[in-house]
């Protein structure tokens, strides 16, 4: 059954295996990924209950589920007999499908090639016009979707060949499309938070909002972007952090919107009904191919 407690231990193993979650790593809440994987949260306990009886990770009090090692716990005989016990389910299966011995033998060869997936998607990067908007998006991914990985600018075209797959925006495809004959390439829809939109529309009889980046390279995407989306015909007036600064027009405009990269600053000098924080929301569709290359397989 699609993301029963089973289909998820299967999932989450082969992931530690893999070492897409590293031992000393945190997972994912049960309701968290739950919500990612439209199963309940109980569903998701119950797996993660099972692979602690497996010893590959541990209930960390205040914490939650951490990766206590890389492999499971059973001996070579465990394993053998539980393999054993597994594939003999599975032919009889298809005997009584009517597949003889030959075509069992030869669906067995094609699919032996499976064991090549776990090293082809080690490793996963996500692209951006900047690392700043890179990691937003790879931020969001992760968020929704429990999915992580590394951060590319679109100017890193060689280093992309050192990812098994990257997620790329739909509208940067036609830049990276050329690298799919050796890589995954994943592209992605996404757009702003609707509520974080909502809140500046509500906003939009002020006469200026400050932008506030990490980047100076992340200010004309993003203030072309909200200008599309809001019809805002006020001003912009925008800058990006500088070592512990802020830029100097923050203490006098009424409302800062800024990245996660610069929030650290923003959050701790500017007061919480004068500040609202751009975040990205993974399309569903994007969601579900997403999840149907790491979790439904």
């Amino acid at each position: 059954m699609k993301h029963s407690a089973k289909h998820i231990a299967d999932r989450i193993r082969l992931m530690i295996a893999t070492k897409q979650f590293q031992v000393g790593e945190l997972l994912p809440s049960t309701r968290e990924l739950g919500r990612q994987l439209g199963a309940s949260f109980h569903t998701v306990r119950k797996a993660y209950h099972g692979l602690v009886d497996e010893g590959l990770i541990v209930a960390e009090q205040g914490r939650g589920f951490v990766v206590s090692r890389q492999s499971t716990s059973l001996d070579k005989s465990e394993r053998l007999e539980l393999g054993t016990v597994k594939v003999q389910t599975m032919l009889e299966e298809l005997i009584g499908y009517g597949l003889d011995e030959a075509e069992i033998e030869a669906i067995f060869e094609e699919q032996i090639s499976f064991m090549e997936w776990p090293d082809r998607i080690q490793s996963i990067a996500t692209v951006g016009e900047t690392k700043e908007l890179a990691r937003l998006l790879s931020d969001s991914i992760k968020n929704q979707i429990g999915v992580k990985s590394n951060i590319l600018t679109v100017n890193d075209y060689d280093e992309a060949f050192n990812f098994d797959a990257i997620f790329v925006p739909i509208h940067l495809m036609s830049q990276f499309r050329s690298l799919s004959d050796s890589i995954r390439i994943m592209p992605v829809v996404f757009h702003y938070d609707a509520d974080v939109l909502l809140s500046l529309v509500d906003r939009a009889a002020i006469e200026a909002i400050g932008l506030v980046t990490a980047e100076e390279d992340s200010i004309p995407k993003i203030i072309s972007e909200l200008k599309t989306m809001m019809k805002f015909e006020g001003a912009f007036v925008a800058g990006a952090t500088y070592g512990k600064s802020l830029p100097l027009f923050v203490r006098n405009t009424d409302l800062i919107v800024y990245t996660p990269a610069s929030a650290r600053l923003v959050e701790q000098r500017v007061p919480e009904k004068k500040r609202i924080k751009l975040q990205y929301i993974i399309s569903e569709k994007s969601a579900e191919m997403i999840r149907a290359e790491l979790w439904d397989q």
